[in-house]
C-alpha cells in the first residue's frame, strides 16, 4: 500500500473556493466508490492551510486521477495557493483503529 500526504496553504481569498473543489471530490468518491482508496482532506486551524492524506493498494494507480472533480480541484490548485502543494511519501511505522 503506498500512503502519501500532500499539503499546502491557498491564498486567503481562495481557501473556500478550495474547500468548495475538495467536497465535489468528496462527492465523486461517494458516487463512483473506486476500491483500493482511502481518503482524507483537513483544513487546518488557520482556515488556509490544507492536508490530503491518500492510502492506494495499487501503487501505480491512483483511482483519484481517474475522477473529473478531481482533475479539476487539481488543475487550477497551484493558481489558488501562496504555498504550493509538496508531496510527501508516508513510509506506516504502525497503526491502529478502534473500527473493524
Amino acid at each position: 500500500m503506498r500512503h502519501v500526504m500532500v499539503r499546502y496553504t491557498t491564498r486567503p481569498d481562495q481557501a473556500d473556493e478550495n474547500a468548495r473543489l475538495i467536497g465535489e471530490v468528496f462527492e465523486s468518491l461517494r458516487r463512483e466508490a473506486p476500491a483500493g482508496l482511502r481518503y482524507a482532506t483537513y483544513r487546518l486551524e488557520d482556515g488556509i492551510s490544507f492536508v490530503h492524506v491518500a492510502s492506494m493498494e495499487n501503487a501505480d494507480n491512483n483511482p483519484l486521477r481517474q475522477l473529473a472533480a478531481f482533475q479539476a480541484f487539481t488543475a487550477g490548485v497551484r493558481e489558488r495557493c501562496d504555498v504550493p502543494p509538496v508531496t510527501t511519501v508516508l513510509n506506516e511505522v504502525g497503526r491502529y483503529s478502534s473500527e473493524a
